[in-house]
């Protein structure tokens, strides 16, 4: 159908991945951009292809189009570290397809998923006034087989994390 979210792996799937950071929507890319890929050690190894009302990404079969706005790399030094740059809007439709396809051919045991992604603070619920918060702040959700120390303050209810990151 015209609203099927496609993968495509430049060196076939990636069966063992110890490490999967996805970065979702424009700002959490971009700070990937900035502080991590900004290295020589990342190769783009896949592409995620999706058509919605936001986001239109050619049709053309080249594994490594310019113009995909959600690129998965591998770490050279430890090739079961991959990351994923989405920079597009994946539509509520096309959400657990883009799951679906994505983590399909993973291995799901021992592998641990980080989410980025970024929200108005505007639609943060707090006590405190939002203007006197200090922005940008962060905050964490963690599942509980998580054991590790988190880097920062847990997000506290009733915020709650929406959309392709939440899914």
């Amino acid at each position: 159908s015209h609203r099927e979210v496609e993968v495509l792996w430049s060196g076939g799937e990636p069966s063992g991945c110890s490490r999967f950071v996805v970065a979702i929507g424009r700002n959490a890319a971009a700070f990937l951009s900035s502080f991590i890929l900004d290295s020589v050690c990342w190769e783009v190894v896949g592409v995620v292809k999706l058509w919605n009302e936001w986001c239109r990404t050619s049709s053309t079969t080249n594994v490594l189009p310019t113009d995909s706005f959600c690129l998965f790399y591998r770490l050279i030094s430890d090739p079961t570290v991959l990351l994923c740059q989405c920079s597009c809007y994946v539509a509520e439709d096309q959400q657990f397809q883009w799951l679906e396809k994505v983590f399909g051919s993973m291995q799901k045991e021992g592998l641990q998923v980080t989410i980025l992604s970024t929200c108005p603070v505007a639609d943060y619920k707090t006590q405190e006034s939002t203007l006197t918060l200090a922005s940008p702040f962060l905050k964490a959700l963690k599942t509980k087989e998580f054991q590790e120390q988190v880097c920062c303050p847990l997000l506290e209810q009733p915020n709650i994390v929406r959309d392709l990151p939440a899914a």
